[in-house]
């Protein structure tokens, strides 16, 4: 008998069964069981990380005109554009995890200081998982800012249930929000899925965004596999060729675990193709070790796959806390 679920209540859709979410049909499937999972650990090297990395935070300019990224740490980036504040997946805390005292523990700081955030219109946030919804952060972003908060269908009420008045504003896959006069925010399909503890797998939809604003068009993918390519393929026909990509690079290996839901660098590199994207820039790495790769891995492969297909290395950068890239 299927678990109620106890986000979201809505009809069945292709992607939604009455019970839990599902990926693009055609697509690898993501579920993994508990034996694989036993596998992976009982096989995964002793690859070590750095305690801790020296990180100088900037403090962001209140408004840009242009197009401007700053990199906060792992998902979590700011994006000013035509006066706009945007962050996403935001994370300030020490741990990726529903425990203060274990889990994944960030080992660069913040690229921004909390108290540092210019004024946040609006915050772009995923899906559930704890390296990418933190209540915590939210809290505190709501109390400073009261931003409006645009995510996949359910995510609405687990934040709710913490922070009641949040202003939230939940759709489904190309459903589409405006965040201020001229910005409009699409959700979008990724390759992942969804749980916050062993028993609500699946019953919040998660997304990317694409991000329409002062005649610039930006993608942020969140969590995704690559799979078949045809989600990213589709986009570029729906939208027409991306201004910036933010891609995760990060938390890849092992790939017989991994593939279905985190790209890779070579992966990345294909997505900046598949998209037509102007810029691209890496995130999801070297904050929190949450896979079997070593830490420098991700950014030396995306370096050396951009070399293998001519591409200009400024063309996709692997962003680290408190790197600042303005696209022209």
């Amino acid at each position: 008998m299927p678990t109620r679920n106890r986000y979201y209540n809505g009809p069945v859709t292709d992607h939604f069964d009455g019970t839990r979410f599902l990926n693009v049909a055609g697509e690898p499937e993501t579920d993994r069981s508990l034996g694989d999972i036993l596998r992976w650990k009982r096989t995964a090297p002793n690859t070590q990380w750095p305690q801790a990395l020296p990180v100088q935070p900037v403090v962001p300019d209140l408004h840009v005109e242009g197009l401007r990224v700053t990199m906060v740490g792992h998902a979590t980036l700011l994006i000013q554009v035509g006066g706009l504040n945007i962050l996403t997946d935001p994370v300030w805390s020490d741990r990726a995890s529903p425990l203060s005292f274990a889990g994944p523990r960030r080992v660069t700081a913040p690229g921004i200081a909390l108290d540092a955030l210019p004024p946040i219109d609006a915050i772009l946030l995923s899906h559930n998982h704890y390296d990418h919804l933190d209540i915590a952060t939210l809290k505190a972003l709501h109390a400073r800012h009261d931003p409006l908060i645009v995510t996949p269908l359910g995510n609405d009420s687990i934040v709710h249930r913490r922070i009641p008045n949040a202003r939230i504003k939940a759709g489904d896959w190309f459903d589409q929000v405006e965040i201020a006069s001229g910005a409009v925010v699409h959700i979008i399909p990724a390759l992942h899925w969804s749980s916050r503890g062993p028993s609500d797998r699946r019953m919040a939809l998660w997304g990317g965004f694409m991000l329409q604003a002062a005649g610039r068009l930006i993608y942020f993918a969140g969590d995704t596999g690559y799979g078949t390519g045809s989600i990213f393929r589709d986009l570029r026909a729906r939208f027409g060729p991306t201004d910036l990509a933010i891609l995760p690079i990060g938390a890849y290996d092992p790939r017989w675990f991994m593939a279905a839901q985190h790209t890779n660098p070579e992966e990345a590199i294909q997505i900046m193709l598949d998209l037509d994207a102007h810029t691209s820039v890496g995130i999801h790495w070297g904050t929190f070790k949450l896979t079997d790769e070593p830490w420098e891995d991700p950014a030396r492969r995306l370096i050396a796959g951009l070399a293998a297909h001519n591409i200009p290395p400024d063309r996709f950068r692997p962003l680290r806390p408190a790197d600042r890239i303005d696209v022209s």
